[in-house]
């Protein structure tokens, strides 16, 4: 906890705004979200259609609007879309608490996502201005504040549910109205993050992003990590429910705790190691390696349930968090190297569309493939490594015909 107080000290005002902004941010978020489908068809009686409607119309409004949200940011500057995106969250998540019916509900989770997208790419392009050289250091530190909210979230979220979901969602709200005073307050405006706005309006704007070459390969190339992540909240569980039936969720909850307490721990270590010792394409291509490998525990488990089974659950989701570590603060530097200084935030918001579609078709795949391989748990696993390999592969491709080829951080400021 020291060395992370002293990194937080050493940024500017600013800087350390916008890391307790969004721990704040994930507390909040991860205090309601964890038990929405829960609430939806126990509390509410929903059909699972119905629940599976309102929490895929969600995520659609977040993933699916970042490059809108993005773009907002480019042109009107970063604290208006972050300020937009904690008031507009808070009306979301104090509807949901109020909200009985589908169409009420559908309307507080389009409010809800698109709150993310609009205040996810602002503050991670903020946050690139305003660490200048620093950038590496400032997105490592950030993401420790990042997993500390996803931690601490579903505990108090816990805690809350036990008297009414309409305290947990009230709780959740009064959190981003706190968040939207204090933008409001002591968040200074950037405009002249909007100084390289295309003269030919939005469409321009996305037109030159799409032009970026190395860093479109680069988004698409990152993608296939966003899938291996998310199997943290697909597969694994799967394998927990399998395994021990009623007792799964306990576990689930458990690999939870494992995976943000090694990035909490274990983050700011890493990176210092990593920045010391390798080049940014390096830190991405052994992260990735990591990633992918982090699945090989599960294949070479064997079948059934037992303390081996929970042992190699805990040492895959350990190795991916590692793996995440790594590549984390160097991905979110690279983003910014690769646009060179124009419409970062825009550049921000197609990466995360990006990855969103990877997420979504890749679970797909995965839950297919899971389906048709039942009682042959290692293809799916073998699956994954070798998705993992291939990123990997992939940005070492890039790296060596020159496209991660970039100026000094301090030159690709917006």
């Amino acid at each position: 906890m020291r060395r992370l107080w002293r990194q937080t000290r050493s940024f500017p005002p600013v800087v350390r705004l916008l890391m307790v902004n969004q721990f704040a941010i994930n507390l909040g978020f991860n205090m309601l979200m964890p038990y929405l489908a829960s609430h939806l068809a126990g509390g509410l009686g929903l059909a699972a259609w119905a629940v599976g409607l309102v929490l895929g119309i969600r995520h659609f409004s977040q993933q699916g609007m970042f490059l809108l949200g993005g773009t907002i940011a480019d042109r009107l500057g970063y604290k208006v879309p972050i300020l937009a995106g904690c008031l507009l969250r808070t009306v979301g998540f104090a509807t949901l608490g109020l909200a009985e019916t589908l169409p009420a509900l559908i309307l507080a989770s389009v409010a809800t996502g698109f709150a993310g997208a609009l205040f996810n790419p602002a503050v991670r392009a903020y946050l690139a201005a305003e660490a200048g050289k620093r950038r590496v250091d400032a997105f490592a530190v950030f993401n420790v504040y990042y997993q500390g909210g996803m931690l601490l979230g579903p505990v108090v979220g816990l805690a809350l549910l036990a008297v009414d979901f309409r305290l947990v969602c009230a709780v959740a709200a009064t959190v981003f109205t706190c968040l939207s005073v204090l933008q409001w307050r002591a968040l200074p405006a950037r405009r002249e993050a909007c100084a390289g706005t295309a003269a030919g309006g939005v469409t321009a704007q996305w037109r030159a992003v799409a032009a970026n070459r190395p860093f479109v390969l680069f988004a698409v190339a990152m993608a296939g990590s966003y899938v291996l992540a998310f199997q943290t909240y697909m597969a694994l569980p799967l394998v927990a429910a399998e395994t021990l039936g009623t007792d799964g969720p306990f576990v689930t909850g458990g690999l939870f705790v494992v995976s943000a307490g090694v990035t909490v721990v274990g983050q700011l270590r890493l990176t210092e190691w990593v920045r010391h010792r390798w080049s940014a394409r390096t830190a991405l291509v052994g992260g990735l390696s990591l990633m992918g490998l982090a699945f090989l525990p599960l294949t070479l488990c064997p079948p059934g349930g037992g303390t081996a089974r929970i042992g190699c659950l805990t040492m895959a989701v350990a190795l991916l968090a590692a793996g995440s570590t790594v590549v984390y603060p160097f991905e979110m530097d690279m983003v910014v190297a690769l646009a060179r200084g124009r419409f970062v935030a825009t550049h921000y918001g197609l990466y995360h569309t990006v990855s969103g579609v990877g997420i979504t078709c890749g679970n797909f795949v995965v839950g297919a493939f899971w389906g048709a391989t039942r009682h042959q748990e290692f293809l799916v696993w073998g699956t994954l490594t070798a998705l993992g390999l291939a990123c990997a592969a992939s940005v070492s491709a890039l790296g060596r015909v020159g496209h991660l080829t970039v100026r000094p951080p301090d030159t690709a400021r917006a």
